[in-house]
């Protein structure tokens, strides 16, 4: 590709050297003759085809169903898009709110727009620089004395202290026949390719973690008012078996064994309290505020819909859509300009300069005559530097083959992801299936055993661990069902979404 554009450049290119008092509106002429002229590569994204589907073999229609909150069969749409606001299909306005809130105010967000503005600023500063010739003015006055003795002036009378002012303009511009200063323009667009990607990754991992957050929080709330609940009746029922002990109708060990799983139960609220206090210092900092002035809502995993249509975009879009994927494309193009910065440094540079100016004892004389100026010309051309310049680029094209390769990984780590959470998804239905089956038979032998045990025909013990088997399994069918929450989402954000930064409607 490289020999390529040298051919280019060779017919480009006009015969003959450039005069040396060549006019600065003729450097412009030629800069824009030889602009399409640039050793190196040309980045061309991956044209690598994409499979037709994210699993081996048929992909699923939907989801099995069952009885009970989160429990709606799902069916994956393909082919469908995105919605721009992923997180509004699961239909809860608190939710929706602090996604947005966290949008406005995340500190994550607004480092990553800074580095955009860097990027942005060093790109714009780089142009400036190369693109354009460099003018600069200069404006000097100093007093001083000459000895015309130490010159070799013997017996001449030295002059006295005098005034000297000096006044210039120069102007210098380097041609860019190799293409260095497009390429290294080129690497600084892609780096700011990279930073627009990294925000926009930046805001649906923030929006991700948010659902996600909010979600786990509602689990846990969840699971400690059913912990709540069960300890009520385990309280009321020592209370009853009390009042039956002192009148001898229950033994002391039934008492004891009583009194133990209510300990048991309580045992559990603690560590559920923290994880649901972690959870929400978590989301405050989401929201870029301190966890003593969050004021956020507290969730309930019934106050959010699980979505019935999953939107599945084509494989084909994932890499277009992805921001993770399109900042690894945006820093693979940087490293192959980076090969043309490299490949450019192998050949000669051309620089043409002039002043002009004026230097004069009295200031109002300088405005009268210019008395001082030069023009110039400079081609420099490395002849030996021990093979670092051939060293340099052969560690472009590695750094460009590396580049390429972190590309084609994170493509198939965005595939790995939406297979993953397809089969999550299937799993978790099946799961929260059999633990809603396993609840309706627990409480169906808790029931049972109640009845027995005021009968006399089971002891309290065989009721305890009737009564054991329902409260773990009614926590298994809550974690099943944040399971089927939290894998939806995941789902959606690994697909990559389909909104921009920019205002929420």
């Amino acid at each position: 590709m490289e020999k390529n554009s040298m051919m280019i450049f060779a017919r480009r290119t006009p015969r003959g050297g450039v005069p040396a008092a060549v006019p600065f509106p003729v450097w412009a002429v030629l800069a824009g003759l030889l602009s399409g002229c640039a050793v190196g590569p040309d980045f061309t994204p991956s044209q690598e085809p994409a499979p037709q589907t994210y699993l081996r073999g048929s992909l699923p229609a939907g989801t099995v169903s069952s009885e009970g909150p989160g429990g709606i069969a799902q069916r994956f749409v393909g082919g469908n898009d995105i919605p721009a606001l992923w997180w509004s299909l699961f239909r809860s306005g608190p939710l929706d709110r602090l996604v947005r809130q966290a949008l406005e105010q995340s500190p994550t967000l607004a480092q990553a727009q800074a580095r955009l503005v860097q990027a942005q600023e060093a790109l714009k500063a780089q142009a400036g620089a190369t693109k354009y010739p460099s003018v600069d003015t200069g404006l000097s006055a100093k007093r001083q004395k000459v000895d015309l003795a130490s010159m070799g002036m013997a017996g001449v009378k030295n002059p006295q202290p005098f005034a000297l002012y000096n006044v210039s303009a120069s102007v210098a511009y380097t041609f860019d026949f190799f293409g260095k200063n497009r390429r290294t323009l080129e690497a600084l667009a892609a780096k700011v390719d990279y930073r627009a990607f990294e925000l926009e990754a930046a805001r649906q991992t923030l929006a991700a973690n948010v659902v996600s957050a909010v979600i786990r929080q509602a689990s846990l709330n969840t699971r400690i008012g059913c912990v709540s609940n069960l300890l009520a009746v385990q309280e009321r029922q020592l209370a009853i078996m009390e009042t039956q002990y002192k009148a001898g109708g229950v033994s002391s060990l039934g008492l004891e064994n009583q009194k133990l799983l209510l300990a048991q139960t309580r045992a559990l609220l603690p560590p559920l309290e923290n994880q649901a206090a972690r959870v929400g210092h978590q989301l405050a900092v989401y929201l870029g505020r301190p966890p003593a002035e969050a004021d956020i809502a507290a969730f309930d995993l019934n106050g959010l819909h699980l979505p019935e249509e999953l939107p599945l975009s084509l494989p084909s879009a994932l890499a277009r859509r992805r921001p993770d994927i399109r900042a690894a494309e945006a820093l693979w193009h940087q490293a192959c300009a980076r090969v043309g910065v490299a490949a450019a440094d192998l050949y000669p540079q051309v620089t043409l300069s002039g002043s002009v100016g004026a230097q004069d004892t009295h200031a109002a004389d300088m405005l009268n005559s210019l008395n001082v100026w030069s023009l110039g010309a400079n081609l420099m051309q490395p002849v030996f530097r021990g093979g670092e310049l051939k060293a340099k680029k052969r560690e472009a094209v590695a750094a460009y083959d590396e580049a390429a390769a972190v590309y084609r990984q994170t493509v198939l780590q965005g595939f790995q992801e939406v297979a993953d959470t397809l089969r999550a998804l299937e799993s978790d239905a099946r799961a929260l299936k059999e633990r809603t089956d396993a609840v309706r038979h627990a409480r169906a032998g808790y029931g049972i055993a109640q009845g027995q045990f005021k009968n006399g025909a089971v002891s309290h013990l065989t009721l305890l661990d009737a009564q054991r088997q329902l409260m773990q399994t009614e926590l298994e069918r809550i974690q099943a069902q944040a399971d089927r929450y939290a894998d939806s989402a995941a789902l959606l954000h690994a697909l990559g979404g389909d909104w921009q930064a920019g205002p929420l409607e």
